[in-house]
C-alpha cells in the first residue's frame, strides 16, 4: 500500500465512488502538506532567528544585528519548508497530474520571488552597514542598491512569467527586446536618475549630510538621502524637500560644504552712510578722535604724514579741501577694521576688508567682509550681530548718519 493512496485505499473499502476517493485523498494529504510546511517553517525560523539574535549579542560589529533587523533570517527560513513542498507536491497531486504541472509552476515561481526578497534583505543590510562606515556614510549608497534591485526585479518576474507561461526564458526575453523603446520610456526617470547618481558620485558633487540650498525646490538644508529618483533634504524648518536626483546635474544648486570645511564663515553686510554727512575733519575733531584708544596710534602717524606733505608743499589750509586730509567716513572704515580684526569671534588667518561700494540713491555703502571662526549657525549669527551692534552704535561718534527712509514719525517729528 502506497503512503500517498492511504486514504483513498480506506475510501475506496468502504464504498466511496472512485473519483469522489481521489478528490478527498488529494485534498487531505494536501492539508497534511500545508500543516507540515507551516510547522518546518516556524521550527526552522524559530531556530535560525533564534541563532542570529544570539549572535549579534556576542558580537562587536553591527553586521549580524543588521541582518536580524532587515529580517534576512526570517526570509532564509522559507527555504527549507518551500524545498520541502516541492518535494511532497508529486505525492499529494499524485492522480492529477494538471495540478501537480500547475502548483509547482507557481511554488517555482514563488522561489524565484523568496530568493528575491532575501537579495534585498541582504542589500539593505549592507547599505545599512555601509552609512555607518566614515569612509562611504556620505556616498549615495541607496542609488547603486536601487538600480540592482531594479535589474534583479525585473529578471526574477520575466523568469517567474516564462516559468508560469512554459516559454524558454530566451525566446521570452527576445520578445521583450522588441519592446524596448516602450521600456526605456517607462523607466526613463529611473535611467536618468542612475546616470545622475553615478555623476553625482564620481564628480562628489553631494553627499549625505551637506548642506545645500536649491532655490528652484524650495529646498535650504541638510541632505538625509539619496536614492536612485530622489534626493531628500530636510530644511531648516525641519520640512522635508524632495529633489529629482538628475536635477543635481541639469540645474545649478548651492552646496555649502566648502564652507563648513574652511576655517570660517563669511560675512558680507554693509551700511549705507548718508553722503550729506560725509566731511573733512578739523583739527579739533582729529583731535577729538584721538581719544578712541584702536585708533588713536593710527591717527597720530596719519595727521603727521598728512602735516608733512601739506608743509613741504606750501599748502594754504585756511581751506579744508587743499592738499591732504582726513575724512570721518575713511576714518570710521579704518576704526571698524581695528575693531574686527580685534574682535574674538572672527577668523584673522582668513580676509577682513571693509571697503566702500558704489553710492546710490540710498547713500554709500561701507560693506564689511569677514569670516567668523564659529560656522555654527546660531553662532555666527550671534557673532555678526555683535559686530553690527557696535559699529551701528559707534557711527554718531564720527558725525556720520545712516540712511534710512522716512517713518511716520519722521514726519511727526518734522510738523513739530
Amino acid at each position: 500500500m502506497k503512503i500517498e493512496h492511504f486514504l483513498y485505499d480506506y475510501l475506496i473499502s468502504t464504498g466511496m465512488a472512485e473519483n469522489t476517493a481521489k478528490y478527498l485523498n488529494m485534498f487531505a494529504l494536501l492539508a497534511v502538506l500545508i500543516l507540515i510546511a507551516f510547522l518546518i517553517d516556524y521550527i526552522i525560523r524559530k531556530i535560525i532567528v533564534e541563532f542570529f539574535t544570539r549572535i549579534s549579542a556576542t558580537t562587536k560589529t553591527n553586521f549580524d544585528d543588521l541582518l536580524v533587523k532587515n529580517q534576512a533570517p526570517r526570509n532564509i527560513a522559507h527555504i527549507v519548508p518551500l524545498f520541502v513542498a516541492l518535494e511532497l507536491i508529486p505525492i499529494v497531486f499524485v492522480d492529477f497530474e494538471y495540478f501537480e504541472n500547475l502548483i509547482k509552476k507557481g511554488l517555482q515561481a514563488f522561489t524565484i520571488l523568496l530568493i528575491l526578497w532575501i537579495v534585498r534583505s541582504l542589500l539593505n543590510t549592507l547599505k545599512d552597514y555601509f552609512k555607518t562606515l566614515p569612509r562611504l556614510k556620505d556616498k549615495p549608497i541607496d542609488s547603486y542598491i536601487q538600480v540592482f534591485m531594479i535589474f534583479a526585479w525585473v529578471l526574477g518576474l520575466l523568469s517567474a512569467f516564462a516559468i508560469i507561461t512554459g516559454i524558454e526564458f530566451i525566446k521570452f526575453i527576445t520578445t521583450i527586446g522588441a519592446a524596448s523603446a516602450v521600456i526605456i520610456l517607462v523607466f526613463k526617470d529611473t535611467i536618468l536618475g542612475f546616470v545622475a547618481s553615478i555623476q553625482v558620485s564620481v564628480n562628489d558633487m553631494v553627499r549625505i549630510g551637506d548642506w545645500i540650498t536649491f532655490e528652484k525646490y524650495g529646498a535650504d538644508g541638510d541632505v538625509t538621502e539619496i536614492n536612485l529618483s530622489t534626493v531628500k533634504v530636510q530644511n531648516f524648518d525641519k520640512t522635508i524637500t524632495t529633489i529629482p536626483t538628475y536635477a543635481l546635474i541639469s540645474d545649478s544648486f548651492k552646496n555649502w560644504r566648502g564652507m563648513e570645511n574652511s576655517g570660517g564663515r563669511r560675512m558680507k553686510r554693509a551700511l549705507n552712510i548718508k553722503l550729506d554727512s560725509i566731511h573733512y575733519l578739523s583739527k579739533d575733531e582729529v583731535d577729538t578722535l584721538k581719544n578712541i584708544h584702536s585708533i588713536s596710534a593710527y591717527l597720530e602717524s596719519r595727521q603727521s604724514d598728512i602735516d608733512a606733505f601739506n608743509t613741504n608743499h606750501n599748502i594754504n589750509k585756511e581751506l579744508l579741501l587743499n592738499g591732504r586730509n582726513l575724512t570721518n567716513i575713511g576714518v570710521f572704515r579704518k576704526y571698524i577694521e581695528t575693531y574686527i580684526e580685534t574682535h574674538s569671534g572672527t577668523n584673522k588667518e582668513m580676509m577682513i576688508m571693509v571697503r566702500q561700494l558704489a553710492p546710490g540713491t540710498q547713500g554709500i555703502p561701507l560693506e564689511i567682509y569677514a569670516f567668523s571662526s564659529d560656522k555654527r549657525w546660531q553662532n555666527y549669527e550671534y557673532i555678526m550681530a555683535d559686530i553690527f551692534d557696535h559699529v551701528i552704535a559707534a557711527v554718531p561718534y564720527f558725525n556720520l548718519e545712516i540712511f534710512e527712509l522716512p517713518s511716520n514719525s519722521s514726519f511727526i517729528d518734522s510738523k513739530k
